[in-house]
């Protein structure tokens, strides 16, 4: 599980690329007596698996909280001066450069190059991509730079030119990269076709439904590629683990589950660290606490909602449906729902962090809500040495764009596809409400409103909600409004005072009020430049629109 963490350690900061566009050029790391043997190029790549962004909060969207109030989810950001959203990006951008520049000299055969040289255009494109989903046109850097190189002035390349070069790197890794059937066994956790594949299909997901809901380009040309790399992951041959609790689990880490298609690996023990986090921690401490807002998406056991992907009531609840106001326990909320809820956020009583969970939110859960999944009892025992992996990409959510991409692009999806896709993620979960055209008929639902739900729980707390919103555009409807917790009982919070609680008419704990929370579709649909980039630019890269 941890061997490629042991060769990381031996990495040479000759590879570290520059922070800013303008600040480090990747010249001043030269070494010739580098980039001569294979074991040059796997060390120089590792430094990509060294930078790999892991457990990291994401509190942007309207599906969970941190302790505090998350400046992007309620609107109330400015323009940073520096960010390392930008800075370190193309970080990782400048060391796949050098790579793949420097390692040209490297005596080995063109295969093996290749496939060093398929991880580091990986890994631009990775980078490339968060910065498109962010900013939107970005400078376009595809080489190393030099201390008076004219590209340290560059200006914003037109995302679409972006994305191109985006979908290059990808194939080319996928061409070269081998299959997670092919890779060795010590070399778990690097990339494979199928992580290229993946994550084209993921930028294409995007793109594709970015240009379609916020009328900006050609949808469907990057809907089509979506499909065709999800379905050529398919043909890969990956199957989803048994068990989705498990999934974030010890259990299920290696190369035996081909779920995971790409993970951050940490470990090897408490006794011997060689990388950990603290995620389990900050589950208990309410840095990723659930919101009512993501409750409510759960379908009740017979496959029908209370609830659209808005929030709003749907026109066509379940029958096992109880009003909020008529809720009488903490854990009405759990009851004849998906078993993927229960997976996923704690029930009153059930045994947590540091025993059976009682609602509070003095612990800093600020909805009274308790994360669960990916909570693992020996790693938060050990605070700041948890070593169980972060899944990066997997297969479930390969299936999730699939259906998507395929409903988007034509209009509808067969009774097939969906078995392939969603009903597949249900079976796993032990729901045994199928989805298909003859339900959402009968029962007036919308079949993109229940795709995006599936994507929703399927993918709750992983970090692709606040993104979902923005492609989806969303984002208006949803980050505005109130972000909810749980039900006051006084009989399941013992010792709560409700006086220092606000609570609604229905009894519902307010977490965040909508007089605190703001979306300008004109603005908040991109970040804002940092300013520094501006000006270190001469003025060639430019603001996004309304941001003052």
């Amino acid at each position: 599980m941890n061997k490629i963490n042991k060769i990381l350690l031996g990495v040479s900061l000759l590879v570290l690329g520059g922070c800013d566009l303008d600040r480090f050029p990747e010249s001043q790391f030269t070494d010739a007596a580098f980039w001569n043997t294979e074991s040059d190029l796997m060390n120089a790549a590792n430094r990509h698996y060294q930078l790999l962004t892991g457990f990291q909060l994401d509190n942007r969207g309207d599906d969970n909280v941190n302790q505090t109030a998350n400046n992007i989810s309620n609107g109330s950001r400015n323009i940073p001066a520096t960010s390392g959203d930008w800075s370190n990006a193309y970080r990782d951008i400048f060391t796949a450069n050098n790579i793949l520049e420097k390692g040209v000299k490297a005596q080995v055969a063109e295969s093996v190059k290749n496939r060093y040289f398929g991880e580091a255009r990986f890994f631009r494109a990775m980078a490339y991509f968060g910065l498109v989903q962010k900013y939107g046109d970005v400078p376009l850097v595809l080489k190393t730079l030099d201390i008076d190189s004219p590209e340290l002035r560059s200006s914003r390349s037109p995302k679409e030119e972006v994305l191109q070069a985006i979908y290059d790197d990808l194939d080319f890794a996928a061409q070269w990269l081998p299959g997670h059937r092919q890779l060795p066994a010590a070399q778990y956790g690097r990339v494979t076709k199928s992580s290229a594949l993946a994550l084209k299909a993921r930028v294409a997901l995007y793109a594709g439904t970015r240009a379609k809901f916020h009328n900006d380009g050609d949808g469907q040309k990057h809907l089509r590629i979506a499909v065709d790399a999800a379905q050529a992951v398919i043909a890969q041959g990956h199957s989803l683990y048994p068990s989705y609790h498990g999934l974030f689990q010890h259990e299920a880490e290696g190369p035996n589950n081909t779920e995971n298609i790409f993970v951050k690996i940490y470990g090897v023990s408490v006794s011997n660290l060689i990388v950990g986090h603290s995620y389990s921690r900050d589950m208990e401490n309410g840095r990723n606490a659930p919101t009512r807002n993501l409750l409510r998406q759960y379908l009740y056991a017979d496959g029908l909602p209370a609830y659209t992907t808005e929030n709003q009531p749907s026109s066509t609840r379940s029958s096992f449906f109880v009003p909020e106001k008529d809720e009488s326990s903490y854990n009405t909320i759990f009851e004849n729902r998906d078993p993927r809820l229960g997976m996923t956020v704690f029930k009153a009583g059930e045994d947590a962090y540091k025993g059976p969970w009682v609602p509070t939110t003095t612990l800093g859960s600020r909805t009274a809500y308790a994360a669960k999944k990916g909570f693992n009892l020996t790693d938060w025992q050990t605070a700041g040495s948890g070593t169980v992996d972060k899944i990066l990409i997997r297969y479930g959510e390969v299936l999730l764009i699939l259906a998507e991409a395929k409903y988007e692009l034509e209009g509808q999806i067969s009774d097939a596809d969906l078995n392939l896709t969603i009903n597949a993620l249900r079976k796993r979960a032990g729901f045994n409400a199928m989805l298909t055209n003859e339900f959402v008929i009968n029962h007036n639902l919308n079949m993109r409103e229940e795709i995006r739900r599936e994507r929703t729980v399927e993918l709750a707390l992983e970090g692709f909600r606040y993104d979902d919103l923005i492609r989806w555009k969303t984002a208006e409807i949803h980050l505005p409004g109130q972000l909810l917790g749980a039900k006051f009982v006084a009989a399941d919070w013992p010792g709560a005072d409700p006086s220092t609680l606000r609570i609604n008419g229905e009894g519902i704990l307010v977490t965040e009020d909508t007089n605190v929370r703001t979306f300008k579709p004109g603005r908040d649909y991109y970040y804002p430049i940092p300013l520094q980039e501006i000006t270190l630019s001469g003025g060639k890269v430019t603001q996004n629109p309304n941001w003052q």
